[in-house]
């Protein structure tokens, strides 16, 4: 594709009165859907506890009762599971931009430099992302993890109760790490998040090539400290659910969810743009990248997935198996299987084709699989820890998530709407413009 010349014609999105009632509205919907999902389950866990006194008052050696009374949870613990999965879930498309921008500056790639407002506007959730998620660990933490109880008893070894395992991770699992580590690495991350955005709005001003080789530089610093830094944050917020069990590629798990997920909402707000008549730049070429990254995370996900699986499977020592054993039986096993097919199967086989990748209602139903399937992930991986047999899906479950929505795409929009939606003094944006992936 030759082009000698191209005018990159400045846009800024308009955030309407129409466009904020309908993040308002999913948010209000989503909330009301969750305050009628407590109370049901609220009225629920009080019938069923009248139920269990009497089944122990009437036969105390009953094994039903027992079995009962141990899997029975609060429907406090599951509000605050459901908050800690979809504060999490959406914090990682924050993460997830601010991650796309460093790794463009790092890698000097130019083709994704239209499109680069996007995830700085998605990285500008990030502090909500963080109060929300604090939220559920500060006033949840106590009943999401069960090591928290551990650390408030002060066991020493030979004492009764003492946990070897929990006593030997106390160094790192610990409440202080808990309520001031994790949100101490967020806000380093948005510090950074801030310092790009405010060269990239300077390189819109001034020009030149300043800017942008600083902007490298601090990218390539972040993405040494990311690197390390999310490995801690994936280890305490979400693999201490399960303390006793650990698994050495987790947190690279956890980051391929990021990033699919990150680069599937960038192609969602791509498309929105677009059919609202904004970014005209943007062409099928871009989209055909976004679809690859989509694609090949897709099946990067499903080998970690496996890797993970198959190594733990083979070794079958107790600690470790654990983990598998609780999501193989019961009311995990079918989402479970779920798990991997909407996440792997479905979209791979929509997405394996060129035009698949270029077509934006492909596009648009393989990145819903995406989306939904990583939010049943996460739910995968957080319920059994947490509500065990007393897992659900109800009103809560689906309101909770629309209701994030909402807030997510509210911020998105009204940072979108801060900045042009070009960055036209970037050294590759005509680059970006004039993009062909050659085949």
């Amino acid at each position: 594709m030759a082009h000698h010349h191209i005018d990159i014609k400045q846009e800024k999105f308009e955030f309407t009165s129409k466009s904020k009632i309908v993040s308002i509205v999913l948010l209000a919907v989503g909330l009301i859907l969750s305050i009628i999902g407590v109370i049901q389950l609220k009225n629920n866990h009080t019938n069923s506890n009248h139920h269990q006194t009497t089944e122990v008052t009437t036969t105390q050696t009953d094994s039903h009762t027992e079995n009962t009374q141990t899997h029975a949870k609060s429907w406090t613990l599951r509000f605050w599971a459901n908050l800690l999965l979809n504060s999490y879930y959406f914090l990682l498309f924050g993460i997830g931009g601010l991650f796309f921008v460093a790794l463009n500056y790092i890698a000097n790639a130019g083709w994704a430099t239209l499109i680069k407002r996007i995830a700085e506007a998605m990285s500008a959730y990030i502090p909500i992302g963080l109060v929300l998620l604090m939220i559920a660990l500060v006033f949840g933490g106590s009943e999401i993890y069960h090591w928290v109880h551990y650390e408030h008893l002060h066991l020493s070894e030979g004492m009764e109760g003492y946990d070897e395992i929990l006593a030997g991770k106390s160094g790192f699992l610990n409440t202080k790490f808990l309520y001031f580590g994790v949100p101490a690495i967020l806000l380093i991350w948005y510090t950074v998040r801030m310092i790009l955005r405010r060269l990239s709005l300077r390189e819109d001003e001034e020009g030149g090539l300043t800017f942008f080789n600083k902007s490298i530089r601090i990218s390539a610093g972040f993405m040494v400290f990311f690197l390390f830094s999310f490995s801690v944050f994936a280890w305490i917020v979400m693999m201490s659910i399960d303390a006793h069990w650990y698994s050495t590629i987790y947190s690279v798990y956890n980051w391929g969810i990021m990033f699919v997920t990150s680069i599937t909402v960038i192609a969602f707000i791509t498309m929105y743009l677009k059919s609202k008549g904004y970014m005209e730049l943007v062409s099928p070429e871009i989209f055909h990248d976004l679809g690859k990254f989509m694609f090949a995370f897709c099946i990067f996900w499903a080998y970690v997935w496996t890797a993970q699986f198959l190594l733990i499977w083979y070794a079958n020592i107790h600690e470790e198996v654990v983990y598998y054993n609780v999501r193989l039986h019961g009311y995990f096993r079918p989402l479970f299987f779920i798990n991997l097919f909407i996440n792997f199967f479905i979209p791979f086989l929509i997405l394996m084709t060129k035009n698949a990748k270029r077509n934006p209602k492909t596009l648009l139903i393989a990145g819903t699989c995406i989306l939904v399937g990583h939010w049943l992930d996460l739910f995968v991986m957080i319920m059994p820890g947490t509500m065990g047999e007393s897992s659900g899906i109800g009103l809560l479950e689906i309101g909770m998530p629309i209701a994030f929505a909402g807030l997510f795409i509210y911020v998105v929009k009204y940072s979108l709407s801060k900045a042009n939606l070009y960055p036209e003094k970037h050294p590759y944006v005509v680059e970006s413009a004039t993009y062909d992936v050659g085949v």
